[in-house]
């Protein structure tokens, strides 16, 4: 018996998988080290994915 494969996810559409980036603050500190901050999607939180929605039967797009 092959074992049960999960289903692919989905891409966050919002962030296209890249779910977290480095801001740049400008200047640097006093030790010469560039001063940044991560943010995350606010759709997926970091994820990069999403959940996948049903489709109902006789639904209208």
């Amino acid at each position: 018996m092959t074992p049960r494969t999960r289903p692919p996810s989905c891409i966050c559409p919002n962030c296209n998988g890249f779910a977290s980036a480095a801001i740049t603050l400008g200047g640097r500190d006093p030790h010469g080290h560039l001063r940044t901050i991560t943010t995350n999607c606010p759709a997926c939180h970091g994820t990069s994915t999403t959940r996948r929605t049903p489709v109902r039967k006789g639904a209208r797009a």
